[in-house]
């Protein structure tokens, strides 16, 4: 579904991505993990387009990208911290979103009952609380059923009902076929969601595979210590 091959990126002096090179599976939950630093976000910005990788290629469903954005109807992205625009309603800031969509009629609502934001839908957008605004933020990257998620830190900021929502939406995403991508720094939601971890550390891949087989690889029972060994070794 996802192949990226040999991809490098620097901001002038400051090499971010060293060759990196990793597959992700169709139907899938990859975590892309590591310190703040270790290119997580450049890579995601480099699928998604918002960055020019300096060296290296990309294949989304077999599609090299080479500047266009057709691809990117397929991608539903959840960032960490959105940004919507604070004099809209929320009613409206949706129907804004979906107007640009051309209003499909397939639209997943199921994220909108289950957060209950009707309660919130005629409210200015610069009113929500933070986990209100993260709320719509994961509504609205699963509104259009795209085959590919991108998740960065999806539960940052949501109560712990809300949370289990959210994560029981993205294990049925993937047993409805849909390939994902997260990031968090929450072990016990590594360990509860993701099949695969990528592990970066200074824009190289230092570990790729389950997180049992981190354990093992670390002699350790929890993914945290397991982490910490090779951040510990690599030092």
């Amino acid at each position: 579904m996802i192949r990226i091959v040999g991809l490098e990126k620097s901001f002038k002096k400051l090499e971010v991505l060293k060759g990196v090179h990793f597959e992700i599976k169709p139907g899938t939950i990859t975590a892309i993990i590591g310190p703040n630093g270790s290119g997580k976000s450049t890579i995601i910005k480099t699928i998604l387009g918002l960055v020019k990788p300096d060296k290296g290629e990309i294949f989304v469903k077999e599609q090299k990208l080479n500047g266009g954005s057709s691809y990117k109807k397929a991608i539903g992205y959840m960032p960490q911290s959105a940004r919507f625009p604070e004099n809209l309603k929320l009613d409206e800031l949706i129907g804004m979103i979906k107007d640009l969509r051309h209003n499909p009629a397939d639209c997943d609502e199921e994220l909108f009952t289950q957060f209950e934001l009707e309660k919130e839908f005629l409210k200015p957008v610069r009113t929500l609380s933070g986990g209100t605004r993260q709320k719509v933020n994961a509504y609205i990257a699963f509104m259009f059923n795209p085959d590919i998620l991108i998740l960065d830190e999806p539960t940052a900021g949501l109560d712990p009902i809300s949370s289990s929502f959210l994560k029981d939406k993205i294990l049925q995403e993937k047993e409805n076929g849909k390939t994902i991508i997260l990031t968090s720094h929450i072990m016990s939601e590594l360990e509860e969601l993701s099949e695969k971890i990528v592990f970066l550390l200074d824009g190289k891949i230092c570990f790729e595979g389950s997180a049992d087989l981190l354990r093992i690889n670390t002699g350790e029972d929890k993914l945290e210590r397991s982490i910490a060994q090779i951040m510990k070794g690599h030092a």
